[in-house]
């Protein structure tokens, strides 16, 4: 089996057998497409898969790091490259797994992007339609923003998730983990004005985000509805729905909640994950020291 035709059945397992997401296979796709181009660029071959040794893959983090890519990407790369090969030895494609020793870079731990207050009311403002389409990315934002959901949970959301009474919505986070997080008074009201426009213009779902023929709404289609609004209205690096995840984060730490709370409510493991948003607190807090304090001097 060559390489090409080992990273089609790789997907396709990835696909079938694993039943991963859209973005996920996304990823994998990409490092895999990136493998093959190195060797082909390098080695001038599709070669056999069984012939691939670990001093032929080692080259290829550097390969990665030379086109410009960056640490994260390139980990993330490592990680897939790995998954790879264990599944060709392991469905026996391969005698030995190769790419068992290869190292994975270290993350490298960066502040997350988030939005102003002031960006997020000028955000929710370029929605004033009434048309289903309208109310419907507005809504998305909104609930990711004002719940901290991540894109996969809100596009996975049902209809039975959404409790307007209690104000809370029913979230099944990474690993089948289950969380009920608060919905805010202007989230519900949105809400059930999406619901309606729903109703009446799609047919019937169970999922609450849906495109205009009724599908669930795809990932793709998502990121690209979030980062065109986002770009109308601020100059920040990273314009994903992850974005309004950092967002909702920040703002709740900014604002006086307690991490364990935020932790909670994000669907993080442990705290540690959580961390990284105060010390965007910190950074807030120094420079209100420092624009504040009569005596102060950076």
């Amino acid at each position: 089996m060559n390489l090409s035709q080992a990273n089609r059945c790789f997907l396709d397992y990835l696909k079938t057998e694993k039943n991963f997401s859209e973005r996920t296979l996304l990823t994998y796709h990409y490092a895999l497409d990136n493998f093959y181009e190195y060797f082909k660029e390098i080695f001038v071959e599709n070669p056999n898969v069984c012939e691939i040794e670990i001093d032929d893959i080692r080259p290829f983090l550097g390969w990665l790091q030379d086109k410009g890519f960056a640490r994260n990407s390139i980990r993330l790369k490592s990680s897939a490259l790995k998954s790879f090969f264990k599944f060709l030895f392991k469905k026996e494609y391969i005698d030995n797994n190769p790419a068992k020793s290869l190292s994975t870079p270290k993350r490298k731990k960066n502040l997350p992007n988030f939005l102003t207050e002031k960006e997020i009311s000028n955000l929710l403002l370029n929605f004033d339609g009434n048309g289903f389409e309208s109310i419907r990315n507005k809504f998305l934002i909104q609930m990711i923003y004002g719940s901290g959901l991540r894109i996969s949970e809100a596009l996975n959301l049902k209809i039975g998730d959404i409790d307007t009474v209690n104000k809370t919505v029913k979230v099944l986070g990474k690993g089948n983990k289950e969380r009920i997080v608060p919905m805010g008074t202007n989230t519900i009201a949105l809400y059930e004005k999406y619901i309606k426009s729903k109703n009446k213009c799609v047919n019937s779902s169970k999922f609450v985000f849906v495109s205009g023929t009724g599908n669930k709404m795809s990932y793709s289609s998502a990121y690209k509805i979030i980062h065109r609004e986002i770009k109308k209205i601020s100059d920040v690096k990273q314009k994903s729905p992850h974005t309004l995840r950092h967002t909702f984060a920040t703002h709740l730490i900014n604002n006086g909640a307690d991490i364990r709370s935020v932790s909670e409510m994000l669907g993080h493991s442990s705290l540690s994950s959580t961390q990284i948003y105060t010390h965007l607190s910190i950074d807030k807090l120094k420079d209100i020291y420092f624009k504040a304090h009569p005596k102060a001097e950076k």
